[in-house]
């Protein structure tokens, strides 16, 4: 069992940055990524990434999104840069129950926990 802890969200303007956090606890996990969902909309992958630093993003926030992680505070960030409103989403963490050994496809179905999401809104 993973749990899984975001925080890091909030309010912001175009062009802004925020980061958001994960804290891990439970079972180790180096298998992960970050996925959000809008109003109305369908659940999309925003990154992933593996415990060897393999990384993968959408392509709609390639360039202005970094996905890390911190093995010895078992956590995982998103750094989003030059956010734009159509940023805005729940976003929440998400871990997979099995090794990989490259980046994860950007496929929520494939993963098994899930933390219970914060909130970024950007203003236009």
């Amino acid at each position: 069992q993973v749990q899984l802890v975001e925080s890091g969200g909030g309010s912001v303007q175009a062009g802004g940055s925020l980061r958001l956090s994960c804290a891990a606890s439970g079972d180790s996990t180096y298998c992960m990524g970050w996925f959000r969902q809008a109003p109305g909309k369908e659940r999309e992958g925003v990154a992933t990434l593996n415990r060897y630093g393999d990384t993968r993003f959408a392509d709609s926030v390639k360039g202005r999104v970094t996905i890390y992680h911190d093995l010895a505070k078992n956590t995982l960030y998103l750094q989003m840069n030059s956010l734009k409103p159509e940023d805005t989403a729940m976003y929440y963490c998400a871990a997979k129950s099995s090794y990989c050994a490259f980046a994860p496809l950007l496929r929520w179905s494939d993963f098994a926990y899930w933390g219970q999401g914060t909130q970024v809104t950007v203003s236009s």
